[in-house]
């Protein structure tokens, strides 16, 4: 870390001449253990932060002008925090551009300075690359007017962000568990009220195990966007059809729902329906058996929700089936499922500690074997939420 740091500063200093008086904060990434596509119909997930993080270095330079170098990509952008309008390029920045215009229009001070972040949550990978960098630079930008500004409303900024200027309609959990994650803890949100629990999650007999597919496909917004779209549709005709039962989201209903508005429902849209309705319920189930150390049922459960994934939700790909498949093939592999929106990036598996070195070796060489691609393999386990790491001297 500290050699990092380093490299931050020496970029810092070397696009603006001096690394004096910088701050820097962190936050992470995450991997959702269950509950994929619940968050914005209102439902419950279950995520944990992991040690890949965003850290973002920062000083106030005195302007209304905000200025951003990403170590990451190599590119540099600014924008004025006067100007109504969204930067167009970079494209990356109307990120941190969002961020500043949400914090503003909420009434808090944002004043112009110098950021150099860096990354390594891997881009597009289902890791949350970009809540990691909207709430690091949403630290930063408050650190730096000398503010402190309460962790929700922090993340309602980000996420505002994310789903009105930069046109991702997301749900909650990305931005909620950078900042209110816990070391050993998975967080149990609930996307309706906004509210969390934390769930031990033990990492001594078992551990995680994201596999990045190394697949990006091009689809993944515009058809996370019409996932959502056919989810509304879903709401209405399902609050049509049970009207005895107030439907205001997907999380009012219940598998007891099912078989009623199978018979009347598009085929497209009761699958996106039970796909969300069985997942919010495989939910619920895996926190008794993460507090349980019950693995076999939580497995069940993973699996389960991959095949929802694919099968009802249509959000799986090629790359991710195989390696999920690959997974499942494995000694000491108790579930596995992908991970994130969807259409490549990463897969999550459970496994026993005493396997995870073989099991990395085999999903490396077996999944470059099938696909010609080189896998990235992490073991996580839960971490702390954003930081401020330095504090920008008085």
């Amino acid at each position: 870390m500290i050699d990092r740091e380093n490299a931050i500063l020496l970029e810092f200093k070397d696009l603006f001449g001096s690394s004096e008086g910088v701050g820097m904060a962190q936050a992470p990434g995450r991997v959702n253990i269950i509950g994929e596509h619940t968050d914005y119909n209102e439902g419950l997930v279950l995520p944990i932060a992991i040690a890949r993080n965003t850290i973002a270095a920062f000083r106030a330079n005195d302007s209304r002008t905000v200025t951003v170098r990403s170590m990451t990509l190599e590119e540099t952008g600014s924008f004025s925090l006067d100007d109504e309008a969204m930067p167009g390029e970079p494209s990356w920045l109307v990120y941190a551009a969002g961020v500043a215009r949400a914090l503003q229009d909420a009434e808090v001070p944002v004043v112009g300075c110098d950021l150099v972040v860096d990354s390594t949550v891997p881009l597009g990978g289902g890791l949350s690359s970009s809540a990691a960098f909207e709430v690091a630079v949403g630290l930063a930008l408050t650190a730096a007017a000398g503010r402190e500004i309460d962790r929700k409303d922090l993340m309602w900024a980000c996420h505002r962000a994310e789903s009105e200027y930069v046109g991702m309609r997301c749900g909650i959990m990305d931005q909620y568990v950078a900042l209110f994650a816990e070391e050993g803890k998975a967080v149990l949100l609930d996307c309706r009220t906004a509210d969390h629990k934390l769930v031990p999650c033990p990492t001594d007999m078992v551990k995680f195990v994201v596999c990045d597919t190394a697949v990006r496909h091009e689809l993944a917004n515009s058809e996370y966007n019409r996932r959502r779209e056919e989810c509304e549709q879903g709401v209405e005709q399902a609050a049509r059809i049970l009207r005895a039962k107030p439907v205001r989201a997907l999380r009012d209903l219940d598998p007891g729902d099912l078989s009623e508005l199978q018979q009347e429902l598009d085929p497209v849209i009761f699958r996106r329906v039970r796909h969300v309705v069985t997942e919010n319920a495989r939910v619920k189930e895996a926190v008794n058996a993460l507090r349980d150390r019950n693995y076999v049922s939580m497995g069940v459960l993973m699996d389960a929700s991959h095949d929802s994934l694919r099968d009802d939700y249509g959000v799986s790909s090629p790359e991710l089936d195989t390696m999920v498949e690959l997974a499942w093939s494995q000694r000491g592999v108790y579930g596995s499922r992908m991970t994130g929106g969807g259409f490549g990036g990463c897969t999550i598996t459970l496994i026993d500690s005493g396997r995870v070195d073989e099991f990395c070796k085999n999903m490396a060489l077996g999944y470059q074997e099938r696909t010609g691609e080189t896998p990235s393999i992490y073991v996580c386990s839960p971490e702390d939420g954003a930081r401020i790491v330095h504090p920008m001297p008085d």
